[in-house]
């Protein structure tokens, strides 16, 4: 079983690897601010950027946020992020504002802008050049089946992304990663996983598009295995001359 169980951790840091190597996503002397939501995918990409900053030939330092917008009741489940995060010898930065409000209808969006908008801030502050977010390949095929469905548009998450004139640049390490991955990650490593509390949550309807396309791509793959990874590789094989 811990045979098997280190297989698979190592399966994992090499498809991150991969993704870092092919996006070049991280440089010498690189700051760079990890988004931590609590979930499987943040607490999947600390750990192991973790292990990769002890092993690659390369000098980059981390730093983690949590953005709460008073939407976790339980101050335990913060404080046993804080643990493990300073466990692993990392600076942790826990911010709590209120959401601003908005005249539009309240969205998903909003929320993950305005949470954006704090990390870009603190990355500023702590003079970090990149943050970095835990989109994983399902949300990489589900946000371009979103924007072809429900936009009319051939698009996704970028797995790196030059913002405010390159002052900033995003990142996504996980891109190669499943979301079934995360979650064995985190539950062969036992990361303290926090509950998403957003009152909002399952009632946006952005959310309810999203998770009706994320079941239906679940549904297709017990039929085609592959077609996660084929949508993926799509976006990297686009046949202009055969578009529109």
């Amino acid at each position: 079983m811990q045979t098997t169980i280190k297989k698979f951790l190592t399966k994992v840091s090499k498809k991150v690897g991969k993704a870092i190597t092919d996006y070049e996503m991280i440089e010498n002397h690189d700051k760079i601010l990890i988004g931590i939501s609590g979930g499987k995918d943040s607490l999947t990409l600390v750990d192991v950027l973790h292990q990769k900053q002890k092993v690659v030939p390369i000098d980059f330092e981390l730093f983690t946020a949590w953005i709460d917008f008073g939407f976790n009741k339980d101050q335990q489940n913060i404080n046993e992020i804080k643990k493990y995060i300073e466990s692993l010898g990392l600076q942790f930065y826990y911010i709590k504002k209120t959401l601003p409000e908005t005249d539009k209808k309240f969205s998903c969006f909003w929320c993950s802008w305005n949470r954006r908008k704090e990390l870009f801030l603190l990355a500023d502050k702590l003079s970090c050049n990149k943050v970095a977010l835990g989109h994983n390949l399902d949300d990489i095929v589900v946000t371009f089946l979103m924007n072809l469905f429900y936009h009319g548009e051939i698009s996704t998450m970028p797995p790196k992304l030059k913002m405010f004139n390159g002052e900033i640049v995003l990142i996504r390490p996980l891109i190669y990663v499943t979301a079934q991955e995360t979650q064995k990650y985190v539950e062969y490593k036992n990361l303290p996983l926090v509950e998403n509390n957003c009152p909002y949550y399952t009632s946006d309807e952005k959310f309810q598009r999203r998770k009706y396309l994320t079941d239906l791509v679940n549904q297709l793959e017990k039929f085609w295995p592959n077609i996660k990874i084929n949508i993926f590789k799509s976006l990297k094989r686009v046949k202009t001359e055969y578009l529109v």
